[in-house]
């Protein structure tokens, strides 16, 4: 990994349009019609799950899905506002506001294309997969309990944000359920489960819209005493001009308050859009160049908020939905994000009429079809520790909150990892005899004749700060035999960090001092530069580290004849 390496930054859009023909843009216009309807309902739904208005999800989806597709490194990749987002977009807002928000998600913006720049691309994708699951089947089971009063028509204001109080106020308040509204929220719902049934290519979130929509309108005339809440009703009129560029007040403070948040943001929309990228990859067998994603994702973020917009990421579902309709380069998208321009432009009366419960229902599935049940299921055969992980993650994300579930998600998989790495890492010790070839493929053994005072200590792993206190443990053992010679073999150490320098520093040092010599052998090149610049290698000698295992033996060996012979 070069962090210091030349700007990678290579957009799939201009290296597609170099090569580009008729043929091709006919099916990308037609992955994109068809992207562009499927992201309508979506877009619109996210955007009022998050604390704002529907105006702002198309927002986002335009601008963020334009840009997303024009300087992405993915060919088919798809932008806009996502589930995942909601509820840390809801409790943003709650806390700190619009302007917070806009904040917010421009320092996640930049973290994202400082990710890029530092070529930490394929790192994001190195997060382990039970953290992954764990907060996508939280925020499912959050976002599915965000719409129980919509989708039953409650009625209710002032819903606790926490889960639990949410919930309590959901079943004391059983008795304002509107029957009728219930009824529209699972007539819209069946429609949604059935349409793939009748035809995979029809979207069924937007049929049920339009279905729905057009059944409560005509309710709403020839039966005036039923009303069910539409969007009209909730947030008035719509605008339908492209809201004008406005800048933010920034102070340390806010940036202080704000950088977990923004922090969530950068590493929830690293890992959907690199995860529905490595999908994508999969199925149509391009790849993706991970760095300039994020540096696209990057820039998409940074630019939507001062038009009044949310986080934007790539949606798994509506790159999937490209790719089956034949998109397969970016002039897909940015036909997506046009078609959502003009629907934005000259159709915004009619989404007035959309029902919120039908906007519910659209939104409990997204949360089914986040939860990954089977996922779960599957993991729960895994090892304890990655069931842990995921346990803990989920009822951090539900219980407390998304920033605190990813945080300590991933600090309690890195420790987990650390515990596996020093359970796996040994450290073996040698006297009288040791077999060269021992631990490797070679079928020609050398055994090599080790002197009486002679010990030989091999580190088979890395020698960073959990395994050096493990050695440290070792050597203070050792010290009480006191031999002659000491050779540490590290044939099988990929790498050394500081603590791995300082015990290896202070072993020297007090072996020195009590008249002990200690070889280094089989030392790798990556690792000897360390030991040089640590003056390792000058305090234990040049002569004393060697290339390989005979070498550092045949020189121990004499040493402590010489000794012993005085």
């Amino acid at each position: 990994m070069n962090f210091s390496g030349p700007i990678d930054f290579r957009p799939k859009l201009f290296s597609a349009l170099s090569h580009y023909s008729l043929s091709k843009f006919r099916t990308d216009l037609v992955a994109g019609i068809v992207v562009g309807i499927v992201a309508l309902p979506l877009a619109i739904a996210f955007g009022i799950a998050s604390g704002v208005s529907p105006t702002v999800g198309l927002i986002t989806a335009i601008i963020g899905g334009f840009l997303v597709s024009a300087l992405g490194g993915c060919s088919v990749q798809i932008g806009g506002p996502t589930g995942a987002f909601i509820v840390i977009v809801y409790g943003i807002i709650a806390n700190y506001g619009l302007q917070g928000l806009a904040i917010a998600t421009m320092m996640a913006g930049i973290i994202l294309v400082l990710l890029g720049l530092f070529h930490l691309g394929t790192v994001i994708k190195f997060i382990p997969y039970p953290i992954v699951v764990g907060f996508t089947a939280g925020i499912a089971l959050t976002i599915f309990s965000t719409q129980i009063n919509d989708f039953l028509g409650m009625g209710l204001t002032d819903i606790p944000a926490s889960f639990i109080p949410k919930w309590g106020t959901y079943f004391s308040n059983l008795s304002q359920i509107d029957w009728a509204t219930a009824a529209v929220g699972i007539v819209s719902l069946l429609i949604i489960i059935l349409t793939p049934k009748i035809s995979k290519k029809l979207p069924g979130a937007l049929m049920s819209i339009i279905i729905v929509t057009t059944g409560v309108y005509l309710l709403h005339r020839f039966m005036p005493d039923i009303h069910i809440t539409t969007i009209g009703d909730r947030f008035g009129s719509l605008p339908t001009d492209i809201p004008q560029p406005h800048g933010f007040t920034l102070s340390m403070d806010t940036i202080n308050e704000l950088l977990p948040s923004a922090f969530t943001i950068a590493v929830l929309g690293a890992i959907e859009s690199l995860l529905s990228a490595t999908v994508a990859d999969g199925i149509t067998g391009s790849r993706t160049n991970s760095n300039t994603e994020l540096i696209g994702q990057g820039v998409a973020n940074i630019v939507v908020p001062f038009f009044g917009g949310i986080p934007v990421t790539g949606a798994i579902a509506r790159t999937m939905t490209n790719i089956t309709n034949g998109g397969r380069t970016p002039v897909a998208g940015v036909v997506h994000a046009f078609v959502l321009l003009l629907i934005f432009l000259f159709l915004m009366p009619l989404i007035n009429l959309v029902p919120m419960t039908c906007l519910a229902a659209v939104l409990i599935v997204v949360s089914y079809n986040m939860s990954g049940w089977r996922t779960i299921r599957s993991i729960f055969k895994s090892p304890k520790s990655d069931i842990t992980v995921l346990g803990v993650t989920f009822l951090l994300t539900v219980i407390f909150d998304l920033t605190i579930a990813i945080e300590i998600g991933l600090l309690l998989a890195i420790i987990l990892f650390l515990r596996r790495v020093m359970e796996n890492t040994q450290i073996k010790v040698y006297s009288e005899q040791l077999d060269v070839a021992e631990g490797t493929d070679v079928s020609t053994h050398e055994v090599l004749d080790v002197a009486k005072g002679v010990e030989v200590y091999e580190i088979d792993g890395p020698f960073f700060f959990g395994v050096a206190t493990k050695f440290d443990e070792l050597m203070r053992v050792s010290m009480k035999r006191k031999p002659i010679v000491r050779i540490i073999r590290m044939r099988k150490v990929p790498f050394i960090d500081a603590t791995g320098v300082h015990n290896l520093e202070t072993l020297i040092k007090s072996s020195q001092t009590d008249g002990i010599h200690v070889v280094l052998s089989g030392v790798n090149e990556s690792v000897h530069k360390v030991l040089e610049q640590s003056n390792i290698e000058s305090l234990v000698g040049k002569d004393h580290v060697c290339s390989h295992i005979s070498k550092a033996v045949k020189m121990a060996n004499k040493i402590a004849t010489e000794n012993s012979t005085r």
